[in-house]
């Protein structure tokens, strides 16, 4: 196998980039990394420990405080926040509601690119996010753009937050992604943008199985026995 191969996923909200790469690391063998984790894990802290956004200095010394890590277990990966698993809570409508403007903080982003920049050093990795293949990796082997019909996105949403969220509506989450969509294309620092080189992946029709063919026949030209 060739060293160091780096497969990069954009694209919007709910479009199932965490699916699709988890697939791809088990398929694989690589190391998956959720950077849309470490924003989330990022936000939720802040939330936490009541940070001004719009406060450079809080925001830094925050961001000293803050410890992220990836675990797996069962093929299933976790992200630690200061050793506490926050897999869970990061998923809830008050972070989300958060993580594009703290996304958009450019504090944030330099220190949470530099992490996963760390990461992608010395292993085989599939990263997904909002700026891999531009600003993250812009020499990844294999870059990916995921999208969808709005619709759709926020219908696959609706069903992953009702288990935890009963009174959630259809409404409401389509509201959020259309907001999320607006503030991650717009924004200042990295905004959500298509690699040129990207192969753009639309799985508004394709299953789960399919798409993951799909990844796969643009990524196993890079893979020698």
């Amino acid at each position: 196998m060739n060293n160091n191969i780096v497969v990069a996923i954009d694209g919007y909200s709910s479009c199932g980039k965490s699916t699709l790469a988890k697939a791809l690391a088990k398929e694989l063998h690589f190391i998956y990394v959720d950077s849309g984790a470490m924003y989330r894990a990022v936000t939720l802290y802040f939330l936490r420990h009541n940070i001004d956004f719009t406060n450079h200095a809080q925001v830094a010394d925050a961001l000293h405080n803050i410890h992220l890590n990836f675990k797996t277990h069962n093929h299933k990966t976790f992200i630690t926040l200061n050793e506490e698993d926050v897999s869970e809570e990061i998923r809830q409508m008050h972070v989300a509601d958060k993580v594009s403007p703290v996304s958009a903080i450019k504090e944030v982003r330099v220190a949470m690119v530099r992490q996963q920049q760390r990461m992608g050093r010395s292993k085989n990795i599939i990263m997904d996010g909002r700026d891999i293949g531009t600003v993250v990796f812009p020499d990844a082997q294999v870059k990916l753009f995921m999208t969808a019909d709005p619709k759709i996105r926020a219908e696959r949403r609706y069903k992953e937050l009702l288990p935890t969220n009963p009174n959630i509506t259809l409404e409401e989450v389509f509201d959020n992604l259309a907001h999320r969509d607006y503030q991650d294309t717009t924004r200042q620092e990295s905004p959500l943008i298509r690699a040129q080189d990207a192969i753009i992946l639309d799985n508004t029709d394709l299953s789960q199985d399919e798409q993951l063919l799909f990844a796969l026949s643009h990524i196993e030209p890079f893979i020698t026995e």
